[in-house]
């Protein structure tokens, strides 16, 4: 799928956001660009936070037809009216999620830089495969997912795989070609015009 069509795009929330403010901010982005999926991911752990976000998030995804996921929560999914959950801990909870949420729910799975265990989430039930990070970083280990893991994914792989994680023009020009998602989080929420720090972003698709 990845050779022949461009990848679709994937935001990440920030960890912390005034719901109201974000709400509009996510609004503009999704009104100047086509977008697949929003992954709210928040740090905190405060339920009502949790579930305002959301709230506020959701009014703004499903109004324009796009899928919201959350990070994690697997509970709080079917509460919330929410399309599914993305998993941080590569295949371990993937199988308990898709038994909670049911057949049509989204379950995605963060499997960092290891082919093994995008493998066995993918078994295990998972719709799509993120790994990361795919750019430069300094942080944790500094191990990066490098294109030859994406590259091989979408030759060998049909289950979607997601790229994300510190990327840069540079990064988008080499991975858009191997990978069927991008996925953008602070390198677009960190600029005080996320639609045009997207947009130029998306300049490099190659």
């Amino acid at each position: 799928m990845a050779e022949t069509e461009q990848p679709q795009i994937y935001l990440i929330t920030p960890p912390a956001f005034e719901a109201e403010v974000f709400a509009e901010r996510l609004a503009a982005v999704l009104d100047a660009h086509e977008v697949a999926c929003v992954r709210l991911a928040l740090a905190g752990t405060d339920e009502d936070a949790v579930a305002r976000a959301a709230d506020a998030c959701r009014e703004v995804t499903h109004a324009r037809d796009v899928a919201l996921v959350i990070e994690r929560h697997v509970g709080m999914v079917e509460r919330l009216g929410l399309d599914g959950v993305h998993l941080s801990d590569g295949a371990r909870s993937v199988r308990a999620a898709r038994k909670a949420l049911g057949p049509d729910a989204i379950v995605g799975a963060f499997c960092g830089t290891s082919r093994h265990d995008g493998m066995s989430a993918g078994e295990a039930g998972a719709d799509y495969i993120a790994f990361g990070p795919a750019g430069a970083t300094g942080l944790g280990s500094g191990e990066r997912a490098e294109r030859e893991l994406f590259e091989w994914w979408s030759e060998m792989i049909e289950l979607p795989v997601v790229a994300e994680g510190t990327l840069d023009a540079a990064t988008v020009a080499s991975l858009s070609p191997v990978t069927d998602f991008l996925a953008f989080g602070e390198e677009i929420w960190r600029e005080p015009d996320a639609g045009a720090a997207l947009g130029r972003l998306l300049a490099a698709i190659a």
